[in-house]
C-alpha cells in the first residue's frame, strides 16, 4: 500500500480526496506526521503554491507527499480571486469572500467561471503536476448548504444546481479536484 502525506488541514478536502483515491493509497494527514507548521503559500500561481507546500513537507519531514492549490477564476474579474480565493476579502472568512465576489461582479452579464486545482506530487525526490478544471457560471446569490468555499455560487456547465446543492458523490464525480486526483491516482497506480 502506498502511503502519502496530503498537505492540508482542510477536513473537507481530505475527505473528498480519500474517497476518490480509494483503499490502495493511505493518506496521512499533517497531524499524523506531527506537523503543526504554518506551511508557506506565497506563490502567485496555483502551481507555485502547490509545489512550495509539497517541497516544504518533503524537505522538513522526509515524506513522499502531495499538496494542492485550488481556486475560483471568474472571467469578468480578470480571473479573480484565483490564488487568493481562500483569503479574497483579506480574511479566511468564506462568507466575507463570497460577499466581496458578489459585490465586485454585481449584475455583470458575463458569469463564466472555472474552478481549478493543481496538485504537486513529490515522490522519491521528483515533482509531478496534475491539473483539473471545471467550467461553469457564478450565480447571483447563494444556493445550497453543502460543500464549502464558493460552492453555493458555482453551477458547473451542463448542470442546473450548484456544487453546494449536489451530494458529495455527485460533486466528487465532476469536480476540478476529482479530475486532478484521478490523474494523480492513475499515475500512482502505474508507478507502484
Amino acid at each position: 500500500m502506498i502511503e502519502l502525506v496530503f498537505a492540508t488541514n482542510n477536513a473537507h478536502k481530505l475527505e473528498e480526496v480519500q474517497a476518490m483515491v480509494g483503499n490502495d493509497i493511505r493518506l496521512l494527514t499533517l497531524a499524523d506526521i506531527g506537523c503543526t507548521d504554518d506551511i508557506p503559500e506565497t506563490g502567485d500561481t496555483f502551481e507555485a503554491n502547490a509545489s512550495q507546500k509539497s517541497s516544504y513537507l518533503y524537505t522538513k519531514y522526509g515524506y513522499d507527499c502531495f499538496a494542492d492549490d485550488s481556486g475560483l477564476e471568474v472571467e469578468a474579474l480578470n480571473n479573480e480571486p484565483g490564488v487568493y480565493s481562500a483569503r479574497y476579502s483579506g480574511t479566511r472568512d468564506m462568507e466575507k469572500n463570497i460577499d466581496l465576489l458578489l459585490s465586485r461582479l454585481g449584475n455583470h452579464p458575463n458569469r463564466k467561471a472555472r474552478f481549478r486545482t493543481v496538485i504537486s506530487l513529490l515522490l522519491d525526490g521528483k515533482t509531478y503536476f496534475f491539473e483539473g478544471a471545471v467550467e461553469g457560471e457564478i450565480g447571483y446569490k447563494r444556493q445550497g448548504s453543502g460543500g464549502f468555499g464558493y460552492d453555493p455560487l458555482f453551477t458547473p456547465d451542463g448542470y442546473d444546481k450548484t456544487f453546494a446543492e449536489m451530494t458529495a458523490a455527485e460533486k466528487n464525480a465532476i469536480s476540478h479536484r476529482a479530475i486532478a486526483v484521478a490523474k494523480l491516482a492513475e499515475f500512482l497506480k502505474a508507478t507502484s
